[in-house]
């Protein structure tokens, strides 16, 4: 396999994460709590199913009014910079024509599943605190057939804690995290982490995921239960091509941006890195930097099932595609982008 890319857990520090677990995290909930029913969602996966094959002979077009519309805005001068370190923890691979739709190829992509950590002078945080370990047992039965099927990674998975050791770090270094939004592949890693580690996320996106008897698509809430919630809103000016920012530590050296529509509350993360470049963590807002390229959704399987809202999606993507060529772009799931930073 490529160089820095886990392929197992480090059998020497799993009695110390599994202490650190066992002495500051509570036990998790079920995490079929909340889960949604087979029939619906099997229902959902067949309507996706027959709008494929259209969508791959006939994918959407530009919005080219939309692109004409975008000119980006400065960038905050940042008066410090921060560390940037991602965390692979697992991959699979998907076809090509369904992470960007329209792609006539037989190819397959990998696909990357992990954690960013960031070092700001002030704290150390994760950016989507990733996957546990086991969370094939622990977090995916939270998935309704087929779906954890479709999404599931391979296995071994490394765990949060041993992805940190790996690093050099332990789970009690980390100072907060911050989700980019709260799909179970970007969070099941807080079983981790002590319950003194505050999640930071939108508040939109929180209400979005907790709302209602059951958790929408790609949300498993059991690594939520008894997490403390800092709720934030992005209450300052428009950047780049963004609709609204915030600045989280007043510095311009970390920067949220509006990215809503794979879940409402979704945020892109924009870091003025220790090398001198600026880096977009985009989250899910696509998979890959394809979709950026040829301005492409996910195909409807699996984007009618994952994306909250399609129209909403399919304008970000204009948005990123729009962005200046001094940004760097790394979806959370696009494999050469997030190894080239490990």
């Amino acid at each position: 396999m490529e160089k820095g890319f886990p392929h197992r857990r480090r059998s020497h520090t799993v009695g110390a994460v599994t202490e650190a677990i066992e002495d500051d995290v509570a036990a998790p909930a079920d995490p079929t709590t909340g889960r949604p029913g087979v029939l619906g969602t099997l229902f959902r996966c067949c309507g996706a199913l027959a709008a494929t094959p259209g969508r791959l002979l006939r994918p959407r077009r530009p919005d080219q009014r939309l692109l004409a519309s975008l000119t980006p805005l400065p960038v905050p001068a940042a008066r410090v910079t921060v560390g940037l370190r991602t965390l692979p923890q697992s991959r699979t691979s998907a076809p090509v024509t369904i992470v960007a739709e329209g792609v006539r190829s037989l190819r397959t992509v990998y696909t990357v599943y992990g954690a960013f950590l960031v070092e700001h002078p002030k704290a150390r945080f994760l950016v989507d605190p990733g996957m546990c370990a086991n969370v094939h047992e622990r977090v995916l039965p939270g998935q309704p057939f087929p779906l954890g099927l479709l999404v599931s990674p391979d296995k071994p998975v490394l765990g949060l804690g041993d992805a940190l050791a790996d690093a050099e770090l332990d789970v009690t270094d980390i100072d907060f995290t911050l989700a980019t939004h709260l799909h179970w592949d970007h969070v099941s890693g807080l079983l981790e982490l002590p319950d003194s580690v505050e999640l930071r996320v939108t508040g939109t996106e929180y209400d979005w995921a907790m709302a209602g008897p059951h958790a929408p698509y790609g949300v498993v809430r059991s690594p939520l239960h008894d997490r403390r919630i800092a709720r934030l809103t992005l209450d300052g000016p428009p950047v780049l091509t963004f609709t609204a920012s915030h600045d989280l530590f007043g510095d311009g050296s970390v920067l949220l941006v509006d990215l809503a529509g794979h879940t409402p509350g979704s945020i892109g993360v924009l870091l003025a890195v220790d090398d001198g470049t600026r880096v977009l963590l985009a989250g899910d807002a696509v998979w890959n930097s394809l979709q950026i390229e040829l301005i492409r959704e996910k195909a409807p399987m699996p984007g009618q099932l994952f994306d909250a809202d399609r129209a909403k999606t399919f304008e970000t993507i204009h948005r990123l595609h729009a962005l200046p060529s001094g940004i760097e772009v790394i979806a959370a799931h696009d494999y050469d982008a997030m190894l080239s930073r490990a």
